[in-house]
């Protein structure tokens, strides 16, 4: 009998092949799944649409090829042990927190090793927290571990320190790779060469100093940079932040070269009676979160007329470096709700940006209702003659709020992703998630967005969502609960055809890879892979 069967397996399966086939789900169209439920002290998997799946490229645990100083591993400094080893202490080692990713494809890159092939696919990141900054790069074709991440860089090319970055790009103009840092008087954007060991210069007083995290580059080279600050609460709605908060543009004299200097400019947005939207134009933090003009921009159906306003010219200013937040208010450029992350629509011809605001990570914000405390994602329309109209594409909610990272899956989708926070994790008990938006839907008719990530929480991050809570000895120097961030669709293209924005995506196919970073906990990077490619052993 087990002989008979055996046989007749072969057969069985090359007759019913086209079955498997025909039902395998299709990874460019992902399924909804639910939320992972953030319950205290309890760990959770992360959960991806069915037709995905993820691999694990790192962890923060890992040992860097070439440690330096306190910085020995991807995710942690050496400055302590993982986790507390004390009974009821809160003390551990910081963790870097590997930002943004930045995937390119490049031959004769170099490392440690002058022996070693390095190979040609590289993930790039700039770390968020720790002691100092640095870069790293995932070798993606690396098969031994010793060899798997270098550390590029971690002091600029004067000899300083660098400091902690929060945002990356590629910019291919100059071949450079451009990291922001939103952390006060070390704030900016710093460019860093592709060899090693990298070459990285602070570019502050070029493009000012600002809290700066998400970056984009149109076809001009021209640098769309998008601001996360803060701003002050009210005096009677406690609970709500002041927009404080800018969208800026950089105009570059010499795209082959940033060092040259240029122009910087912030997106000022007009009223529906024409007046700028400025933040000088409120007297206090409480007429300024309900303001009129704060429930326009977050109401479906308004548009209202951009420009950009030169607030620093390199030839007029001088190469000095300044606070670009204050001369955006003194310019009166428009401020938002801590805006993140934005990119160019594919295959419109840098016409459309969208980018989101955070907003309030506060089930209590006074400007839940309508002021745009949950946040939301921002249609920016561009014209030739600098002047464009923005309308919100999305208002966020409770259970969709906290967006952060952004990446196109094609030229009629996109996907945020969230950073919500302990606070608002424990107010609607769930922790974050990635979102599909159709940006063929109209969002204010109650159509909701499809979730195809529902991040879990590692071991680590679950202790240190306790640690957080307090009540441990010793100071506490991590976050809680994980984040997710570098979210990255690319080919890796390094030239200005690859520039994103340019192609249209396609996920999973013609060499276009998908990137995430579960920050915070253990620092896992993943991969996200298509299940039907994944398992393609069943079809041979």
């Amino acid at each position: 009998m087990f002989k008979t069967f055996t046989r007749a397996l072969p057969v069985f399966l090359a007759a019913n092949l086209w079955t498997i086939t025909a039902f395998a789900a299709d990874p460019t169209y992902p399924s909804n799944v639910d939320a992972n439920a953030k319950v205290p002290g309890m760990v959770a998997p992360n959960i991806l649409s069915p037709e995905l799946v993820e691999t694990l490229l790192a962890t923060g645990s890992m040992k860097l090829e070439n440690p330096s100083g306190i910085i020995k591993y991807y995710g942690y400094n050496d400055d302590g042990t993982f986790l507390p080893t004390t009974p009821g202490s809160a003390v551990e080692a910081h963790k870097t927190e590997p930002d943004k990713n930045t995937y390119l494809v490049l031959d004769d890159q170099k490392g440690a090793d002058p022996s070693y092939n390095y190979g040609k696919h590289f993930l790039y990141q700039g770390h968020e927290t720790g002691q100092q900054g640095y870069i790293t790069r995932i070798n993606l074709d690396a098969v031994d571990a010793k060899h798997k991440i270098t550390l590029l860089a971690t002091n600029e090319s004067s000899g300083a320190k660098l400091p902690v970055f929060d945002g990356s790009m590629f910019y291919p103009f100059s071949q450079h790779l451009l990291f922001s840092a939103e952390s006060g008087a070390a704030s900016g954007i710093w460019q860093a060469s592709l060899d090693f060991p990298s070459k990285v210069d602070n570019l502050t007083g070029i493009m000012g100093q600002g809290g700066y995290e998400g970056m984009q580059a149109d076809n001009q080279g021209r640098i769309i940079i998008v601001e996360d600050v803060g701003g002050s609460s009210g005096a009677v709605n406690t609970s709500a932040k002041r927009p404080n908060s800018f969208v800026y543009r950089f105009v570059p004299y010499d795209t082959a070269n940033l060092q040259a200097g240029g122009i910087l400019q912030v997106l000022q947005v007009k009223s529906l009676d024409g007046t700028p939207m400025s933040f000088n134009k409120y007297a206090s933090a409480d007429a300024a979160i309900l303001s009129q003009d704060e429930k326009d921009l977050h109401t479906y159906g308004k548009k209202f007329d951009t420009t950009w306003i030169t607030i620093h010219d390199t030839k007029v200013n001088g190469m000095a470096a300044f606070d670009a937040n204050a001369l955006a208010k003194a310019k009166n450029g428009t401020p938002f709700k801590r805006p993140e992350n934005g990119q160019f629509r594919p295959g419109w011809h840098f016409s459309q940006f969208f980018f989101d605001e955070t907003g309030d990570t506060n089930a209590n914000s006074q400007a839940n209702a309508g002021y745009g405390g949950w946040g939301s994602i921002m249609k920016l329309e561009l014209d030739e003659d600098n002047t464009g109209q923005i309308s919100v594409f999305y208002n966020c909610d409770k259970a969709h709020s906290g967006f952060d990272n952004v990446a196109f899956w094609d030229d009629a989708r996109v996907v945020f992703v969230e950073d919500a926070g302990d606070t608002l994790h424990t107010q609607r008990a769930a922790l974050d998630s990635a979102y599909l938006f159709d940006l063929d839907v109209d969002y204010s008719a109650g159509a909701q967005p499809v979730r195809i990530l529902a991040e879990g929480r590692d071991p680590s991050a679950t202790i240190d969502s306790l640690l957080l809570g307090g009540g441990f000895t010793g100071a506490f120097v991590n976050e809680g609960d994980n984040e997710i961030t570098g979210w990255h669709l690319s080919d890796g293209d390094s030239t200005v055809r690859g520039l994103m924005g340019t192609k249209v995506p396609k996920p999973f196919r013609s060499g276009w890879r998908l990137f995430w970073n579960q920050q915070h906990g253990d620092n896992n990077a993943w991969e996200i892979l298509s299940a039907q490619k994944a398992n393609v052993d069943l079809d041979r």
